[in-house]
């Protein structure tokens, strides 16, 4: 499926500032396996692939929850799109992108347009998506953010449930 279809769907975005110059940001967000020291809901981060033009790694949430991450856009520097879901089911679509604000300070921002309700169509799913799925994606994405200013801000990888449990993930 063309990555325009996806965008079709609602979708949810957080952005957060880190104290990190955007190269060293990229490095971070584009090494292999950098998921196990910065995702708060991250039992493991194996890779897959990691050969230019062919990312994809596997991800096990702490429940248990096992989705592939496949990547379909790498744009060296400023961020990278992928596809993520379970093996043989649907998948959710997320766009990440780094804007530099200063030599030493970045914005990290993640945009998924997920899966669920998408079949619904955008007038069956608008209120189930409004109730539903926006708040428990921002609180994700939230702690998944804020999971790798912790790790840039320390040095250490962060704590299981960073900023809490999630009913989807935890």
């Amino acid at each position: 499926m063309e990555n325009s279809v996806y965008k079709k769907r609602y979708n949810v975005t957080f952005s957060i500032e880190i104290k990190i110059s955007k190269e060293k940001l990229w490095k971070l967000i584009s090494s292999p396996g950098h998921l196990d020291n910065c995702h708060p809901f991250c039992k493991s981060n194996k890779v897959i692939n990691w050969v230019e033009g062919n990312y994809k790694d596997e991800l096990i949430y702490l429940n248990g929850l096992k989705y592939i991450r496949d990547f379909c856009n790498f744009d060296s520097g400023n961020g990278y799109d992928l596809f993520i879901g379970e093996i043989d089911g649907p998948k959710s679509y997320v766009v990440w992108r780094i804007k530099e604000n200063s030599k030493e300070k970045c914005n990290l921002t993640i945009t998924v347009y997920p899966y669920i309700f998408a079949r619904w169509g955008r007038i069956l799913s608008y209120i189930p998506f409004k109730i539903y799925v926006k708040p428990r994606l921002k609180k994700y994405l939230d702690s998944v953010l804020s999971g790798f200013r912790y790790f840039i801000e320390t040095g250490e990888p962060v704590p299981k449930n960073h900023k809490g449990k999630h009913p989807w993930f935890s």
